[in-house]
């Protein structure tokens, strides 16, 4: 009796969670599908580390960190161009976006300089 509750519990969830992210935005979406392939790119890295090894260890570090920091970016700029988000209210979607770019710029600078 406990675990058709739970089921039915997590059902209602998740159906709560899929009509409360119809109402976001396209631009939401987009960055979430691009915040969902820079993990999967890590994940595929990581896999592929697995199985073939890690010869250029710096190549791999590199490769993993820069998708997870992108990843970290995009939330960020998610965060700030929310319209629900009344922190960020006074900034506007241009200025959030220009510190990603800058901030993505920067990371992949670093990234490959640690290559080497």
């Amino acid at each position: 009796m406990g675990r058709a509750s739970s089921k039915e519990d997590v059902g209602a969830l998740f159906r709560s969670l899929r009509s409360a992210y119809a109402a976001t935005t396209l631009n939401l979406k987009i960055i979430d599908l691009y915040v969902g392939f820079a993990i999967f790119t890590a994940l595929i890295q990581v896999v592929y580390m697995v199985m073939v090894g890690s010869f250029p260890f710096n190549s791999f570090l590199s490769g993993v960190l820069s998708c997870v920091g992108t990843a970290v970016l995009a939330v960020c700029l998610r965060i700030q161009v929310n319209k629900e988000n009344k922190e960020f209210k006074d900034l506007p979607p241009e200025r959030a976006f220009a510190d990603f770019v800058l901030c993505n710029l920067v990371l992949h600078l670093v990234m490959i300089n640690f290559l080497g």
